[in-house]
């Protein structure tokens, strides 16, 4: 369930230059000075940023904590009922939310104060902003296919900075049946967390090693 009064509030994942990454990477990835000895020990997905695709919203959400619970390398993933409840019960929560929201989307920076105050009322030392790029069905060379896009923000709620950004999409083709755009949402949010910290060492090997080849 979504945050009803969150649909008032109308915002943006700005466009953000990025570094683009190497063969068999994301489409673009961006990391900070310290993402390398970043360990979160507990982290909260925050209900995606308003888009065209709202309607996602929740499915986005849900599938990408549901990838983060099952890495290993992070001890917590606050599910996103929790999330939720929290925002629902708490104004002052929500206010920071909203806020959060509208300063990342006019500057395109993470807004110190109000992350430092999510997390603390998450419980958390990082959270991960999302925004839905793509949630369709389309025609793409040709071809029918099912594409689902996502841009992710992995914030150090400590301190309120961007550890890690990118952005990637992944495209199912079919001929009569869609495919279930959760399942290409599922195998998407694996492939972007590979390569987040502090999984983003598993990541960098594989695209390092194929830059060699």
């Amino acid at each position: 369930m979504l945050i009803c009064s969150a649909h008032k509030v109308r915002v943006f994942f700005c466009c953000i230059p990025l570094l683009v990454a190497g063969c068999g990477g994301l489409q673009e990835v961006w990391e900070g000075p310290g993402a390398k000895q970043f360990r979160p020990q507990a982290i909260a997905v925050l209900p995606p940023m308003a888009s065209q695709y709202d309607s996602a919203r929740e499915d986005i959400q849900d599938v990408l904590s549901g990838a983060l619970a099952k890495t290993a390398k992070i001890e917590r993933v606050v599910t996103p009922e929790s999330v939720t409840d929290m925002f629902q019960a708490s104004k002052e929560a929500f206010d920071s939310l909203v806020f959060y929201f509208s300063r990342l989307e006019m500057t395109g920076q993470s807004d110190k104060e109000s992350a430092i105050k999510l997390g603390k009322a998450l419980n958390v030392d990082s959270f991960l902003v999302v925004r839905v790029n793509s949630w369709e069905y389309v025609r793409k060379e040709g071809d029918n296919v099912g594409r689902v896009g996502l841009s992710l923000r992995l914030v150090d709620a400590t301190t309120g900075t961007t550890v890690w950004k990118a952005r990637h999409e992944k495209s199912s083709s079919y001929m009569f049946y869609r495919p279930n755009l959760k399942d290409v949402a599922n195998d998407l949010a694996k492939e972007m967390i590979a390569y987040m910290p502090p999984q983003y060492q598993q990541g960098a090997s594989l695209s390092q090693g194929l830059a060699k080849k």
